[in-house]
């Protein structure tokens, strides 16, 4: 079953004076890119965060973790510089805007990032767990999401490519008449020739000869069996599992291969008409798998 790559997964975790809250996000790309935004005693983890993540196969993940102190920490340590800095530029923001705060700034400081630290960089084994177990509810979320818009996506295609099939039944007659067409036009530029009174008498088995020769060039059956095998292939490969994305981008390029072929093969209004729609359809099907995993 395909999925989309856009999607959105957040949980919270409460652990001993923090409040972290980790958000992953995932839109369009064309391979896998992920961008990760952790507070810095958190960089141990990151090769973790990282493996879990890579199940996501395709897209532009970008995931933040946030840490709030809950003021009830215990063995913290204070980065009064930062403290300082961060007081500083409030401070004259704040006498920009004009803005007073009856409670203060240091309570909006000490949340601000990397004000408050943990004495000990190493984070402590239960916690990680946690965080872990978290960072996968999101995760979840996300694939959540992505399955959804999926589904959606995964109807349009399917109506489309079943258009393109029906679009491709509809050129059996058409084909047949052209063939008709051809033919008795011929023979009345045969015919006009002949009783022009300057022409040798024709053979008429060399007249059917030449027109099989011709029909041969422009018969267009073998492009029609392909392009109805790749339209199959492709109702075969949405229903696999795993990232499909790329895959149907390569049978769509085939697809759109003999559609082309058989336009310009095809010297009939009514063909030529029924390629533009099969055309149509194929790009926005192209268009749709721009956002499939």
């Amino acid at each position: 079953m395909i999925k989309s790559m856009t999607g959105y997964g957040k949980a919270v975790a409460e652990l001993p004076g923090k409040h972290l809250t980790i958000e992953i996000k995932s839109i369009n790309s064309k391979g896998f890119d992920l961008n990760i935004r952790i507070p810095s005693w958190f960089r141990e983890r990151e090769l973790d965060i990282r493996t879990m993540l890579s199940s996501l196969q395709r897209g532009k993940i970008d995931l933040f973790i946030s840490a709030e102190s809950t003021g009830d920490a215990t063995g913290y340590m204070l980065n009064k510089a930062l403290a300082r800095r961060y007081y500083e530029a409030l401070k004259e923001l704040q006498q920009e805007v004009r803005e007073e705060n009856p409670d203060g700034l240091l309570p909006l400081v000490i949340r601000m990032p990397d004000v408050l630290r943990p004495e000990s960089e190493e984070i402590d084994p239960a916690e990680w767990e946690e965080i872990r177990a978290k960072t996968l509810q999101a995760l979840a979320q996300l694939e959540a999401c992505r399955a959804k818009e999926g589904a959606v996506l995964l109807e349009d295609i399917t109506v489309r490519v079943h258009g393109i099939l029906d679009l491709l039944g509809q050129t059996d007659p058409l084909d047949a008449e052209r063939k008709e067409l051809v033919r008795n036009g011929l023979r009345k530029s045969l015919d006009q020739y002949l009783t022009s009174g300057t022409a040798a008498p024709a053979d008429a088995n060399r007249f059917e000869q030449e027109l099989i020769y011709y029909f041969e060039k422009m018969d267009v059956t073998e492009e029609k069996v392909r392009l109805k095998k790749h339209c199959d292939y492709f109702l075969e490969t949405v229903n696999d599992t795993g990232s499909q994305g790329k895959k149907l981008g390569f049978i769509c390029q085939e697809m759109g291969r003999e559609i082309n072929t058989l336009g310009s093969k095809a010297s009939h209004a009514g063909i030529q008409k029924i390629v533009v729609q099969m055309k149509d359809e194929l790009e926005k099907i192209k268009e749709q798998l721009l956002n499939i995993v």
